[in-house]
């Protein structure tokens, strides 16, 4: 049996993605037929590529600033507030967060998938129903949820070992009172394949949380860290705040637009009690697994602080070095992963494709290809992080040099989950699209269990004390991604070339690495720190676009995947650089 038939007889065995019941008859005579006249197809399908590619790219660029804001609001936040009030600051957070996502996550992708099937059926009347009617579903929810968060926020602190942190979870719970109906209109949006009103609101609401949290801590940090961190921790309420009005004027704006529709609409029998069905089949598990991610960052809430004063630090160094993580490292570490989730959002409608064609060769190139461009981006990032650690500290909290040094070796082993986040999140989309929707779920809760495991022993270690949370994220990934990939040898019959898509990658990491050591300390003997490290940083881009093509770490057709990669091609090219 060769690899086609093996894999056409794992397919049928597989729950592949649904179809539309009018695309069926469709759908099964292009299987039937792979090597016919699909020209009109194949423009159609360039057209409906196309338009997912511009949706991804406009949703990755406010991705991209919005973590900008991010970064900007956090560096100053930190260098007035310190490590303690950072604790109080990154309590408060991972409740929030998984407040939110228990709220939220799942509706507007559900909305999002009901509304545009009803759209692609020409029925704008149950479209529009199916949004309203996810829209109470999600305002109860919140509702709950606000009022479990407000109200229980003394005992959530304690129970954290933090009580200091009370004020900043309450002044965040604010925000689930408002974040259904931001959701609900992006889902609402992104199911008529609109995605610029969520990019502005995504930007709308990041400057008002910076501008607001910032201002609020200003005005406090000098009186009381604890107000401090709530007035930062406020800034993501009227952020959310900012957002939903932006979204509610643009909905109204387009009422005369939606009214035409409606009227236009063809007319089909649906109940609310088939719509809320359907909401709950999708609801459930996405909430369930967007959930397991805020639960990591709860186990380092309440895990760290209690088990670092059960081993014999106390209450002050323990807010310390909980910061560590919270206000010094995550804001580093999760810049990269913005281009994580543009390449996945890209993947999982090619692995869909590909498998429910039954075309194995696309498959596999489509996984690999993705994952490798992962590393391509991931390595560089994690190897920059851990050898310029200590410099891009003290460059960014110069008003905290202490405690830029204590982070240093946190920052070093958090880099490392770059890589681990990168290759987790790659398979797990690649399950995904081959209608495995449950299982990278199960994965990562696995990988979480682990996580409580390794942080809780290696946290009361004196040796490794808040460092041991870090280790457990990376090992997390790990697990996770290495139970993915069993899943893909298993039911896509998906083998990796560990050659190409990790070693030949990090050794060009490595260099660049080397170099960017080297120029950073020939550099440091003329000038400042800030000046070294951004020429340390320069050298590096220009190290690893170098490295990553002479070491035929990349072909065309990788580097094209990532945003202007055909210019990064050429560019490659006339340097004659290509192998």
């Amino acid at each position: 049996m060769d690899n086609e038939e093996k894999f056409s007889k794992l397919n049928s065995d597989v729950d592949a993605p649904e179809i539309p019941a009018d695309s069926a008859e469709s759908q099964s005579d292009n299987m039937a037929d792979d090597t016919g006249d699909n020209s009109e197809d194949s423009a159609m399908s360039d057209v409906a590529a196309s338009t997912l590619m511009k949706g991804a790219a406009i949703l990755a660029v406010a991705g991209i600033v919005s973590k900008v804001f991010g970064a900007v609001f956090r560096i100053p936040l930190t260098n007035m507030i310190g490590a303690e009030g950072q604790s109080y600051y990154g309590a408060a957070y991972p409740v929030y967060q998984f407040f939110y996502v228990i709220a939220t996550a799942g509706f507007p992708v559900a909305i999002s998938r009901m509304v545009s099937e009803r759209i692609a059926h020409g029925d704008f009347i149950n479209a529009h129903k199916s949004y309203k009617l996810a829209l109470r579903a999600t305002l109860i929810v919140s509702g709950l949820s606000f009022l479990m968060c407000f109200f229980g926020a003394g005992a959530i602190a304690g129970f954290y070992g933090n009580p200091g942190a009370e004020a900043s979870i309450r002044a965040i719970s604010i925000a689930l009172i408002f974040t259904p109906i931001a959701a609900s209109l992006r889902g609402y949006f992104q199911g008529q394949q609109e995605m610029t009103p969520t990019a502005v609101s995504q930007v709308i609401e990041q400057i008002v949380r910076v501008v607001a949290g910032l201002a609020l801590a200003f005005m406090f940090f000098r009186t009381s860290l604890e107000l401090a961190a709530a007035g930062a921790t406020f800034g993501a309420s009227a952020g959310m705040i900012a957002a939903m009005i932006v979204l509610l004027i643009i909905y109204i704006k387009k009422r005369p637009e939606r009214q035409r529709l409606l009227r236009n609409s063809v007319v089909r029998e649906e109940s609310d009690r088939q719509r809320f069905k359907e909401l709950v089949e999708i609801v459930i598990p996405i909430t369930i697994g967007s959930s397991i991610m805020p639960l990591m960052m709860n186990i380092d809430a309440a895990i760290v602080m209690r088990r670092l004063q059960a081993t014999g630090w106390d209450l002050s160094m323990s807010k310390t070095l909980y910061g560590l993580i919270s206000g010094y490292c995550d804001p580093l570490v999760n810049l990269p992963v913005v281009f994580v989730d543009a390449i996945t959002i890209s993947l999982i409608p090619a692995v869909t494709t590909a498998f429910t064609l039954k075309r194995k060769s696309d498959l596999d190139k489509n996984v690999k290809t993705g994952l490798k461009t992962m590393m391509v981006i991931a390595y560089p990032c994690a190897v920059g992080l851990i050898v310029l650690a200590n410099p891009i500290l003290h460059m960014l909290y110069p008003a905290k040099p202490e405690e830029a040094d204590l982070a240093t070796k946190t920052l070093q082993i958090l880099a490392l989950s770059i890589i681990t986040l990168a290759i987790m999140r790659t398979l797990s989309s690649s399950l995904q699209g081959i209608g495995k929707m449950t299982l990278p779920v199960v994965n990562l809760f696995i990988g979480a269990l682990a996580k409580i495991v390794i942080t809780y022993v290696l946290v009361g270690i004196h040796f490794f004390n808040v460092n041991g949370a870090a280790i457990g994220s990376v090992m997390a990934y790990l697990i996770s991604a290495m139970l993915n990939y069993r899943g893909l040898r298993k039911y896509a019959d998906i083998e990796l070339d560990m050659k190409s898509i990790f070693l030949k990658p990090l050794l060009a990491a490595a260099v660049m690495g080397v170099v960017t050591v080297a120029v950073y300390k020939g550099a440091g003997l003329i000038m400042g720190n800030a000046v070294s490290v951004l020429l340390a940083m320069l050298a590096a881009v220009v190290v690893y676009f170098v490295t990553v093509f002479l070491s035929g770490a990349v072909t065309k057709d990788e580097i094209e995947l990532i945003p202007k990669g055909d210019l990064i091609y050429r560019i490659a090219d006339r340097m004659h650089l290509v192998r």
